[in-house]
């Protein structure tokens, strides 16, 4: 496995967020990019829009599946990764700097409940 960045929270379903400055950014994880193996599209949600924890913010399809993207936080989208749009297969190439969108006016609260690295890694283990 992979290492696991430190500095980045997790959710079950394998998103991470990174705080930075008075934005969350928002990707999945090298497990999750493994399972689903060469992704060849990503849909990104839409700028301005406030969505909800644990709701399906955007979707990544790659060869075998399409895969729902749960909102591990609640916020506002004010930024999406346009780079994805013409290269998804950048997710698999490292899929902690190619994130997918970014968050404001975010849930603190929704953040603080995220796993860490450690209790990430120790979930992974027991699937």
């Amino acid at each position: 496995m992979d290492s696991i960045p430190q500095e980045l929270k997790y959710s079950k379903d394998h998103e991470w967020v990174r705080l930075e400055n008075d934005k969350a950014f928002v990707g999945i994880t090298d497990h999750a990019q493994s399972e689903l193996g060469e992704i060849v599209f990503v849909e990104l949600p839409p700028i301005g829009e406030r969505f909800n924890k644990d709701e399906e913010i955007s979707t990544v399809e790659s060869v075998k599946a399409a895969s729902a993207i749960i909102n591990p936080i609640e916020g506002v989208v004010v930024e999406v990764n346009e780079d994805l749009d013409g290269s998804p297969e950048l997710v698999n190439t490292d899929c902690y700097k190619n994130y997918l969108y970014a968050l404001e006016s975010f849930s603190r609260s929704d953040y603080d409940e995220l796993l860490n690295a450690t209790d990430y890694g120790a979930y992974l283990e027991s699937l």
